[in-house]
């Protein structure tokens, strides 16, 4: 049904394409002509305004949640899909496919995808003119793709990036009287800045085009405090913030699951196999864990490394040669003499200490894998930047640092004499305090924030 909608929608489109062009051409003849003209369009606009706006019972029940990136690398609006689901909301999810998302967004019958397809520009030519032309034919496909859909109450878009969503979602929702929502992540035009330096005139366009059409929607989330009174202030835009919370599926590891998983990766990457395993031993060991063969109990060893996690970002504000001068400072403090573990240090995992090195490109928005690491009660070493403590709390829930010297001082004080001091050092409070905490979860946190925007008159 969409389909066919979106068939005469293109058809009375070009209708009035040409009702324009010949009246253009016959009101060079006379005054009878331009009111003829004139009329034939009236009459197709508002033909066209009436099958775009052509409402069902289940219209209000229906939102789409847009991003202009890769869906599987959107956590963030993944857990809007599966919130909206869960009220029990139609959802029409499109962006770039790609990494694989969540699998409870892929499983849900509620949550229909539309991959659409990141566009190139002309690959000949100045750099401008491919820049150009890939924007205009990025808006031509979003702006098709999103018509061929049902009326949707809403449209939440993720915000950046924004060019050219921003501008298309808008016009696409004026016409169809959609409520336009944008969930502002950070400022696209601060991420460019990053490539191309503060002044140069791509990013100056950028900001100027966000901060326009950024104020003609409906609703706006936005991911901090700092960035809510950043919106307000500059821009002129009011925002609710909605902190990201980690979803019910992040939660502390157990030893046991912690044990199978060291299990899996010993098979390929030596550092997670035991060293100087005895003959006839039916112990499954690896180099953290054991499992006792009589009562198959799992244990940590006592002699263990501590693994370190860290992840990395998709953008260019995170700096891992912080980390490297960090871990060499640590090995010097260990050929000093001092009581430290060996590190392991992974990607992705169940750890003993998380480092994030993400410092935000505009200094407003949180990183969300600390938001992941605290959901496991992990405590995280973060590099300092302006509104780090809406979240890290320092000596609370996890240390600041600001360089790699002090990173590596970190390091060397929360590992000393480990694994023995793990319970009572600060690693262990800190593990406690975020137990105690009673972090808020996603699905809360949403229902507050998000529900009465959707249910409002």
């Amino acid at each position: 049904m969409a389909d066919a909608g979106a068939s005469m929608t293109l058809a009375t489109i070009s209708l009035i394409g040409f009702a324009l062009m010949a009246g253009f051409y016959l009101t060079t003849l006379n005054a009878l002509w331009t009111l003829v003209s004139v009329t034939v369009t009236a009459v197709l606009v508002s033909q066209l305004l009436r099958k775009l706006r052509r409402r069902d019972a289940l219209t209000e029940r229906r939102v789409c949640v847009l991003v202009l990136g890769d869906i599987g690398r959107s956590p963030r609006m993944q857990y809007h899909a599966l919130s909206l689901s869960k009220h029990g909301y139609s959802v029409t999810f499109v962006g770039f496919p790609g990494t694989k998302p969540h699998q409870d967004v892929i499983g849900d019958e509620m949550i229909t995808i539309i991959p659409i397809t990141e566009l190139k520009g002309l690959q000949v030519g100045p750099r401008m003119v491919s820049y150009v032309t890939k924007v205009f034919l990025q808006s031509l496909q979003l702006l098709l793709v999103l018509l061929k859909t049902d009326v949707q109450s809403h449209i939440l878009m993720q915000n950046p990036p924004g060019l050219p969503s921003i501008v298309v979602t808008w016009l696409v929702c004026g016409l169809r009287g959609s409520r336009f929502i944008i969930d502002w992540h950070n400022y696209g035009y601060t991420i460019m800045a990053l490539s191309h330096g503060p002044d140069h005139p791509i990013v100056r366009l950028a900001q100027w085009y966000e901060q326009l059409f950024g104020r003609l929607s409906s609703h706006n989330l936005c991911v901090t405090n700092a960035m809510k009174e950043d919106l307000q202030n500059n821009w002129n835009i009011r925002a609710t913030t909605l902190y990201d919370k980690p979803p019910a599926i992040f939660k502390e590891t157990s030893v046991d699951l912690k044990h199978q998983l060291f299990m899996r990766l010993a098979k390929t990457i030596p550092q997670f196999r035991v060293c100087g395993e005895r003959p006839g031993d039916e112990t499954e060991r690896t180099a953290f864990t054991c499992r006792d063969p009589s009562d198959l109990s799992v244990t940590l060893t006592s002699g263990r490394p501590a693994l370190l996690i860290s992840s990395t970002s998709w953008t260019e504000d995170e700096d891992f040669s912080i980390l490297l001068k960090a871990l060499e400072d640590y090995e010097g403090f260990v050929k000093a003499g001092a009581s430290l573990p060996s590190l392991v240090c992974v990607i992705t995992g169940s750890a003993d200490l998380g480092v994030c090195l993400h410092k935000s490109s505009s200094g407003l928005d949180l990183p969300m894998k600390v938001v992941d690491m605290f959901g496991c009660c992990l405590p995280v070493c973060a590099i300092h930047f302006y509104c780090l403590h809406e979240l890290v709390k320092h000596e609370e829930n996890g240390l600041i640092f600001k360089d790699s010297e002090e990173l590596s001082g970190q390091l060397k004080s929360l590992l000393w004499d480990f694994p023995d001091c793990e319970d009572e050092g600060k690693l262990g409070q800190f593990r406690r305090n975020l137990r105690a905490s009673g972090r808020q979860r996603w699905d809360q946190n949403w229902d507050q924030n998000v529900l009465p925007l959707l249910t409002a008159p």
